[in-house]
């Protein structure tokens, strides 16, 4: 799986950032040795601190919201 998007949990503030990687990120990334380490040089471009934050990677975004045990559309 190539990751295409990075999802950043800030868990000071309970924000969730949806980040989509741009083609010249996906190949500095190659540079890198591990994923953090390159998450490092984007921190101040996307405004987050891996310091306070959860991430994952995925290479497909599906988002759902529920409420009250069901799916709501996006607000």
């Amino acid at each position: 799986m190539e990751p295409k998007y990075v999802l950043i949990l800030d868990n000071s503030t309970g924000a969730l950032s949806i980040i989509e990687l741009t083609d010249e990120e996906l190949r500095e990334l190659e540079s890198y040795e591990d994923f953090e380490s390159f998450l490092t040089t984007i921190e101040n471009k996307y405004g987050f601190r891996l310091t306070y934050s959860s991430w994952m990677t995925t290479e497909n975004l599906n988002i759902y919201r529920y409420k009250d045990g069901k799916e709501v559309e996006n607000a």
